[in-house]
């Protein structure tokens, strides 16, 4: 899709947190600066009895009345969702839009934290739960949960980019909507409150004994809170059209990362301030546009510091009439769900043209020389404001809300992403030719299921003991395909370089690693070293330190399509013109207690039937371009990715639709955004991985949808399942199939699906055809 893109506004807002049941109390409660930070009580074992936090009241179990039922095993996480999303879509007509054009994208940082906790406590106590329990974990099962609620059937896709996971929804969505997958996104944020997150803090001597202070000199930690945010982003002509009244305008995003330190923010502000230039540029707007600032403000000592030495460098002279102002000093850090939240009082600021102020005890800090609002709010008829996130592993994110029509329309000249790097890990080590010779003839892998992580020099032993074996992978695989992009980690090119990470089951093995003890000795085992790798975005945070990476950065999360999910996002990015280059990254390794979830719902395959998963870990890294800067620099191209989609088609959890109609949305939608005839696909790489009644509905979605001599392959089901990695390992084998047969199709499809029902069909062609 060329042209101008469409303008994206927000029309509903639902939110439950320590301040009420609804947008409304939170907007109210922010405005007042009424601190809703208290003792907490609903934690079996907080680490300190007089710990304090924004605890949420009351969970509804019927959300608002409507057919959504909260199931007794379902996680608290899961329960906060669905309230505050059906409360927005629960504010505008049914029929807005079709079911195929609405999606759904979620941000969390821990997901379903408390049902991996019981998960893990019944395995040490000999105890079997209910499958159901399992497929509360993950942030896609949340965003499926929420999209089967809401009956979308267009994308349904999770990210987790920590604390920024939030505001990197929005801007997702947003996305979206402008490339035109979607005329409706439900889009935002959700984390809950568990002894785990509280009992890693602590260990990292981050939280306060008193409701935190943000930017004053009295700040000593943040306090956590909990909750979830939605807003619902609509094209600004069909809101017109159906008489809706508009909240504010989205009207640009940014992405940064800081390629610093795992916890710790840049002192110079200089990564957040990147975040906050993208998304002034992608607005069409400047600083002096900025009247009010929706700080980060955990109330850290260094976070407060490095947030405003941000908003000065990204803001120039403008900073010294801007407002900030932090909605945590009311509600606490909410961490994924923190950016949704406070995108809401930003939404509700411009709308009302009242800043809200930082609440608690303030005192100047000659560090912290910026307007913080202190005390009580004050009116303002500013023309747009920022909502502004920082999370674990440096990743940034901003977005930009604005009365409506401020700004310039975005322009998409859309250029395909062509490719420039490779790199394949597998059981069978590195390459693709090690990784197709170790499949066997009766379709059973034959190397075992995990990768050897000391096969390539990228990391030495030191770094190997910081890090996870995700994030080890990740960065093998990340310096492996940059190099054979001829981009050299820690290059000028390099640090110009954004990323994209895709993970299905995220750092699993760290998880496990820091709950163990806690569930053995109580929380003061908690390990302050292990706790931040348990976010999905330190892989990602990792890779960009290593490799010094600091262009824009998100880590996906949509279970076994994952991968699809950051090659399109990744190509989207490009094709914008938001970055000249990003390296997709897509890793998954496994553990016991990984096999055993997948073994609780039946779908590994066994020697008592032929049916079912052959797991497997891998790390897959593909580097994209932008065509003018891959042919500049004389770079070699492989491949080009032409256009995705994305669709959902679950009627319950885990239940596809049998006939494989989100798959045949998928691809349709696939070819329409590549602008390609099914006649012109040569090749179609299936997701199939051996769940017969799955592979089945994609067979005959395909049928459908291509001509008959189209050739099919469905190589997971030789060389196993690497669960969030397939859709970039069967793209990467697809570029190479094109390569090595240089006679055969131009263009190729490619499949992937997760277990829950989200469908992702990529258009890529061979080097020659980008």
């Amino acid at each position: 899709m060329n042209g101008e893109a469409p303008r994206v506004v927000v029309v509903s807002m639902g939110a439950i947190s320590s301040l009420g049941a609804t947008a409304e109390d939170l907007w109210t409660g922010a405005r007042e600066g009424r601190v809703a930070i208290t003792s907490v009580r609903h934690l079996d074992w907080p680490v300190d009895p007089t710990l304090v936090a924004g605890e949420v009241d009351h969970v509804p179990t019927e959300p608002f009345g409507r057919r959504v039922r909260i199931r007794p095993h379902a996680d608290r996480a899961l329960a906060l969702a669905l309230a505050a999303a059906w409360q927005t879509w629960s504010a505008v007509p049914a029929d807005l839009v079709p079911a195929d054009r609405l999606g759904v994208v979620l941000g969390t940082c821990n997901a379903g934290l408390l049902s991996a906790r019981r998960w893990c406590q019944a395995a040490l106590d000999g105890v079997e739960l209910p499958a159901e329990v399992a497929r509360t974990i993950t942030p896609q099962a949340l965003a499926e949960a929420v999209g089967t609620s809401v009956g979308a059937r267009g994308p349904v896709l999770a990210v987790n980019t920590a604390c920024a996971s939030g505001v990197s929804a929005i801007g997702l969505g947003t996305d979206l909507i402008r490339r035109g997958r979607a005329e409706a996104v439900l889009t935002g944020g959700v984390d809950a409150l568990s002894d785990v997150v509280v009992a890693g803090f602590a260990a990292l001597q981050s939280l306060a004994p008193r409701p935190t202070a943000p930017y004053s000199r009295l700040r000593n930690g943040l306090s956590l809170g909990e909750g979830s945010g939605w807003l619902l982003l609509v094209r600004a002509d069909l809101a017109a059209r159906a008489g809706l009244e508009v909240v504010a305008e989205v009207a640009g995003y940014g992405l940064s990362t800081d390629a610093y330190h795992p916890t710790a923010p840049r002192p110079d502000g200089s990564g957040a301030a990147q975040a906050l230039l993208h998304a002034l540029a992608d607005a069409g707007l400047s600083g002096t546009d900025i009247g009010y600032v929706n700080g980060h403000g955990t109330g850290t000592p260094k976070n407060d510091v490095a947030e405003s030495n941000a908003i000065r460098a990204a803001l120039g002279p403008a900073a010294d009439s801007v407002a900030v102002s932090s909605t945590k000093s009311v509600i606490g850090h909410l961490l994924g769900a923190a950016g949704a939240v406070e995108a809401i009082v930003t939404a509700c600021a411009v709308r009302e043209r009242v800043v809200p102020p930082t609440a608690g005890d303030y005192e100047p800090d000659p560090e912290c020389d910026l307007d913080y609002v202190p005390g009580a709010a004050r009116p303002w008829d500013g023309r747009a404001a920022i909502a502004n996130s920082m999370a674990f592993g440096g990743v940034n994110a901003a977005v930009v809300l604005a009365r409506p029509g401020i700004g310039s329309a975005v322009t998409t000249p859309w250029q395909p992403a062509l490719v420039t790097g490779i790199a394949v890990f597998s059981p069978a080590g590195e390459g693709v030719d090690l990784l197709t010779r170790s499949a066997g003839g009766d379709g059973r892998v034959t190397t075992g299921p995990a990768v050897d992580l000391d096969v390539n020099p990228s990391l030495d032993r030191r770094d190997r003991r910081r890090v996870d074996r995700l994030s080890a992978l990740s960065v093998m695989s990340a310096a492996t395909a940059l190099r054979h992009a001829a981009v050299e980690p820690g290059s000028a090119d390099a640090e110009r370089t954004g990323l994209v990470l895709g993970t299905g089951v995220g750092p699993a093995e760290s998880i496990e690693q820091f709950l163990g003890p806690l569930l053995a000795e109580g929380p003061r085992a908690a390990s302050p070293s292990v706790f931040p790798n348990t976010v999905y975005s330190q892989a990602a945070g990792r890779v960009a330190t290593r490799l010094g990476l600091r262009g824009p950065t998100c880590t996906v999360s949509v279970g076994h399509a994952s991968g699809a999910v950051a090659l399109g996002y990744a190509a989207d990015l490009i094709g914008m013109g938001r970055a000249d280059r990003i390296v997709v990254v897509a890793a998954d390794v496994l553990t016991d207690t990984v096999l055993s979830a997948y073994r609780r719902q039946g779908v590994l395959r066994d020697d008592r039937r032929g049916d079912g998963l052959s797991l497997i870990e891998a790390g897959v890294a593909i580097v994209l371009e932008r065509p003018e800067v891959a042919h500049g620099r004389g770079a070699t191209v492989l491949g080009a990715v032409r256009g995705w989609a994305a669709a959902h088609d679950a009627r319950s959890s885990g239940l596809w639709d049998p006939d494989g109609q989100g798959v045949q949305r998928a691809v349709l939608g696939a070819l329409l955004d590549a602008a390609t005839s099914p006649d012109e696909i040569g090749d179609v790489w299936l997701a199939a991985a051996g769940l017969g009644t799955a592979d089945n509905a994609e067979r005959a979605a395909v049928t459908r949808c291509l001509p008959a001599g189209v050739k099919i392959h469905a190589p997971k089901l030789t060389v196993g399942e690497p669960l969030g990695v397939g859709g970039a390992l069967t793209a990467l084998l697809a570029w190479d199939d094109m390569t090595r047969h240089r006679t055969g199709s131009r263009a190729s499809l490619v499949n992937s699906s997760s277990l829950g029902g989200a469908h992702v069909s990529i258009v890529i062609t061979r080097g020659d055809a980008g």
